[in-house]
């Protein structure tokens, strides 16, 4: 299993980038966003990878971030998620924004991506509902260890993780305050958003 890629780019596919590795070239399937930004990218480049055996084929898919190579396999865990429509997402969404949409379930935000549907995208968050990766969270880094009991009783009162992450995110309490305190704040941050 190859888990990533130390190289230059050699040259850039629509769908890929050829990177050479000590004068190996390998295709490395990637997003839009990748291919878009390869040709200016200059030196060695280290490409995360994900390898799919399928009968026919072995192709490997590589990504920037670690964020970006989780959330291809979770994705791609889900069920009609193939590698090509999570690349397709992954190129329509940041892995902080796709944190997002899932976590707010925003099914009509999926749908922008060319071959995703509402059934599909209905399928999608309900399949990642309450099992995105923690630390696929980036923009809400301020949700600290002393918040987790915060956390965990606004995921008991039927808020996903996304909601109650990003209503913690926002609170402005000094360090002093309890959870108690914490949890009224981020109800009332809820009830606003």
């Amino acid at each position: 299993m190859i888990a990533g890629l130390l190289g230059t780019i050699h040259r850039v596919e629509p769908d890929a980038v050829i990177v050479n590795v000590g004068g190996v070239l390998y295709r490395v399937l990637t997003t839009g966003r990748v291919v878009s930004s390869a040709a200016s990218m200059s030196g060695e480049q280290e490409f995360i990878t994900h390898m799919v055996v399928r009968e026919d084929a072995q192709l490997l898919y590589g990504f920037l971030t670690p964020a970006d190579v989780q959330w291809f396999q979770t994705l791609i865990g889900v069920n009609g998620i193939g590698p090509r429509m999570a690349l397709a997402i992954l190129t329509r969404f940041s892995a902080d924004e796709l944190f997002a949409v899932i976590a707010d379930e925003q099914v009509d935000m999926l749908t922008t991506v060319s071959g995703i549907g509402k059934r599909t995208a209905q399928r999608i968050i309900l399949d990642l509902r309450g099992k995105l990766p923690e630390n696929l969270d980036a923009p809400l880094a301020n949700v600290s260890a002393t918040n987790n009991d915060t956390l965990e009783a606004l995921m008991a009162l039927g808020y996903t993780a996304g909601e109650a992450k990003t209503a913690i995110s926002r609170l402005d309490l000094p360090e002093t305050a309890t959870v108690e305190d914490q949890i009224v704040a981020a109800l009332r941050e809820m009830a606003t958003a």
